[in-house]
């Protein structure tokens, strides 16, 4: 299903106590979603069991991010970012993500577990910027290039900190949580 969905600009919300639980198999199609997820995102289960998690991309995200995204799982790694998506009436959310790999009783990777909370508002103005920098980047580029130029862009910034990327994007989320 392509997702020919507007953005409206307008902001969901949801708990701090609150979840968006999913799992993914391994091309990335949905193969559980939880209430949570299907309220904030606004589809029933029939519209998002079995569809690309791509469904709920916002236009405002960078592909530079689901590179990396996907680069940490293939890696067996799991990944952490701030996240914008967007719901069935194109509305948008702010969460932020924990994707670790899903794994059988033999080790073998399975698919993907997702775990979204909501993102702090300081998280959120801080990555802004960042976000914009990286698609005005990748709209600069070629498409070949577009997405590891903008990739590079991110990386570039946690290294200047002397952080890795985890700790960069994991730092923004608690220092948010705080306040």
């Amino acid at each position: 299903m392509k997702n020919s969905i507007q953005p409206t600009g307008k902001e969901v919300r949801f708990n701090d106590r609150e979840m968006i639980i999913s799992k993914s198999d391994l091309s990335g199609r949905v193969t559980y979603a939880n209430r949570c997820f299907m309220r904030i995102a606004n589809y029933s289960e029939t519209q998002v069991l079995g569809q690309q998690h791509s469904l709920i991309r916002h236009p405002d995200m960078p592909r530079g991010v689901f590179r990396l995204l996907w680069d940490t799982l293939q890696q067996n790694r799991e990944f952490f970012g701030l996240v914008k998506n967007m719901n069935a009436d194109g509305d948008f959310y702010w969460v932020f993500a924990n994707i670790t790999p899903d794994r059988d009783l033999k080790g073998n990777v399975t698919g993907y577990y997702s775990v979204r909370r909501p993102a702090p508002l300081s998280a959120v103005r801080a990555i802004e910027p960042v976000y914009r920098r990286m698609l005005e980047i990748e709209n600069a580029e070629t498409k070949a290039n577009a997405t590891a130029a903008s990739l590079a862009y991110l990386m570039q910034l946690p290294a200047q900190q002397g952080l890795s990327y985890d700790q960069f994007v994991l730092n923004l989320y608690q220092q948010g949580e705080r306040q």
